[in-house]
């Protein structure tokens, strides 16, 4: 009989998520915020978005960062209302106007550094940190992503296609305004923002896919159970070379429980072929709520 249990959880109330929806765009926006005062700007990183463009037209005309970013974020948000079609909410609405508000707010924090090196690796994971956060609430900080939007419905580019366009022109405007070493900087800085958001939006935790093909099945499938409490499913493949249907077994576990996985697999059928790949991110019962 398997250990697992069922799992009575009581849903929570729809409002609390939008409240906590709303708590983690004003949390994200102002992390964006203040990473782009302390880091980025005083070392003229302009590492794509909107706070980039504000970054080059600051060190052009001395304009003030947060009034730029109104400037853009705004008509973008109206723009993409008007020639997308779609509401795109009063959680987008937020974003694009309070992180602008604490970018004001908080022009006078003194620079954390003004190593260049160091404020792109710490402001791109700051700035990462905060949009993947605002991701989290179902939102976005406008700006350059509407724009991208906009461009990919009119020209029939991929989004990616278009977001990677508009941050390379803001980059190359910054080698241009700055210098090459700047550019680069702004690189490393878009660089680490991109990733640091993937992994705030997948999590810390890595899970492992195992397939398993044995001649064994039933006995393996009731030792996943027993042993891992871990649930099974069962696929069906065809030989390329016998021509002769196979069952699959699938089976998804925690990175802590694959060693004892690989070692139970071992005992019950020592000539089982396995093959093992990274999930990124599992929902469901035994994983992540989703």
């Amino acid at each position: 009989m398997s250990k697992r249990k069922q799992r009575n959880r009581q849903e929570p109330h729809p409002y609390l998520n939008l409240v906590a929806d709303y708590i983690s765009i004003l949390i994200g926006s102002a992390i964006v915020a203040i990473a782009f005062n302390v880091f980025l700007l005083p070392n003229e990183v302009a590492s794509g978005g909107v706070s980039g463009i504000s970054t080059i037209l600051k060190g052009l005309f001395g304009w003030t960062p947060a009034f730029v970013q109104w400037a853009f974020n705004i008509p973008l948000f109206i723009a993409g209302i008007i020639l997308l079609g779609k509401n795109f909410g009063i959680k987008t609405a937020v974003g694009t106007i309070f992180l602008p508000f604490v970018v004001y707010l908080t022009a006078n924090w003194e620079p954390w550094t003004l190593n260049p090196l160091l404020g792109a690796i710490f402001g791109g994971i700051g700035v990462g940190t905060g949009i993947g956060i605002v991701f989290r609430g179902q939102a976005s900080t406008g700006g350059t992503d509407l724009a991208a939007q906009i461009i990919t419905k009119y020209t029939g580019f991929t989004l990616g296609t278009s977001v990677a366009l508009i941050d390379g022109m803001i980059v190359l405007a910054a080698a241009i305004v700055f210098d090459i070493e700047k550019g680069l900087y702004a690189l490393i800085g878009l660089y680490l923002t991109t990733k640091t958001i993937d992994l705030v939006q997948v999590g810390f935790g890595r899970s492992k896919l195992v397939y398993i093909i044995t001649n064994k099945q039933v006995e393996m499938r009731d030792a996943i159970y027993e042993e891992i409490d871990r649930g099974v499913t069962k696929l069906t493949a065809t030989g390329g070379y016998t021509e002769t249907e196979k069952p699959i077994i699938m089976v998804v576990v925690h990175q802590t429980e694959f060693t004892r996985l690989k070692q139970l697999v071992k005992t019950v059928d020592s000539s089982a072929f396995v093959i093992v790949s990274d999930a990124a991110e599992v929902l469901g019962e035994g994983f992540k709520r989703a």
